[in-house]
């Protein structure tokens, strides 16, 4: 916190500072005994009629009257990883959407409005890297038209916690009723590593998702629709273990120049523990490196507690976080 030469705690932010990273201190309204204050570091998104918003790197607003403000000041944005693949926000969303390709898309300045039939929200959102050529409200306006003339509800996929991250862009939708209604991380680590950890012996890599890998996909009824965003990307691989009823694990692993992006890690329910999940990554981290590649990334939704506790052991941490907004229905509810 900014102290004064005469050791007195300064508020050094003002209105002028929306849309930068700060760091406050600020009283606790009705604190416990020794609990006077509370910090909060993020990107102040607005400050307004004696309120500031501040978003923190999980996208959560937090919103601290004026009058509540003890010290605060700008600080620089989020230092780099000290470990691992060095990589930028803008860099890895562009990844992440070749590793997962809608079935069609169109361009609104450097907005991208990508459907695939309902098929994830991933692919049927728009990506917001940059600016949409319009004023916002005209912008969010064609987005909704868009997507209801395919019968689809209209989101925004957004992202906080990194250097040009779009905080901003969130609490603008917010403001205007739109609804998050999912928060994921997108964690990266070292390639090798990965390649490492298992024995890949038993399995089996292909171009194709074949009946059998389908059959073990957790999204049930999987459409034409589905299986030509699984199959499209750069460099696509699924892996499987055999079992005796059906494949016992299977992964995708998409290579695009040094990354590779792994998804559908999944295994029978019956035969977790066994180490076929890491097994699984290893063949599939094996067939990345011999490809050039050298990081890798993957996207954990925020409650899947056992995702991270597979994934944190091989070097993986979180680089930022992303969400998905979804239009106000007519009624405004947002549902």
């Amino acid at each position: 916190m900014e102290i004064s030469a005469a050791g007195r705690l300064e508020v050094r932010i003002t209105a002028a500072d929306v849309g930068k990273r700060v760091s406050v201190r600020s009283l606790i309204e009705h604190e416990a005994p020794g609990e006077k204050f509370t910090d909060t570091v993020g990107v102040l998104t607005s400050w307004d009629n004696g309120v500031l918003l501040i978003t923190r790197k999980s996208g959560e607003s937090v919103r601290i009257a004026e009058s509540a403000l003890v010290a605060g000041k700008t600080v620089p944005s989020a230092p780099a990883r000290r470990r691992g693949p060095a990589a930028s926000y803008e860099e890895l969303a562009r990844v992440a959407a070749r590793a997962w390709r809608p079935v069609e898309s169109e361009r609104l300045g450097e907005w991208e409005l990508r459907a695939a039939s309902g098929f994830t929200r991933r692919a049927n959102s728009v990506l917001p890297l940059g600016a949409p050529g319009v004023p916002l409200d005209e912008a969010l306006d064609a987005v909704r038209r868009w997507y209801g003339e395919r019968g689809l509800p209209a989101y925004v996929q957004t992202a906080t916690g990194a250097e040009g991250t779009q905080e901003l862009l969130c609490a603008e939708l917010e403001r205007r009723g739109w609804v998050r209604e999912v928060t994921a991380e997108l964690w990266v680590g070292p390639l090798a590593p990965i390649a490492d950890r298992g024995d890949p012996a038993g399995v089996v890599l292909s171009r194709e998702a074949g009946e059998a890998w389908l059959a073990r996909y957790q999204r049930k009824g999987v459409s034409e629709v589905a299986l030509r965003v699984l199959q499209n990307g750069p460099s696509v691989w699924f892996a499987s273990v055999p079992g005796p009823t059906g494949p016992a694990a299977i992964g995708r692993c998409v290579v695009d120049g040094r990354w590779a992006g792994f998804a559908a890690v999944e295994v029978d329910p019956a035969l977790r523990r066994q180490g076929l999940a890491t097994a699984v990554m290893a063949a599939l981290a094996r067939r990345a490196l011999d490809e050039g590649a050298s990081a890798a990334w993957l996207q954990v939704e925020a409650e899947n507690a056992g995702a991270r506790a597979l994934y944190a052991p091989m070097g993986f941490a979180a680089h930022h976080a992303y969400h998905h907004y979804r239009a106000p229905d007519a009624d405004g509810t947002g549902r």
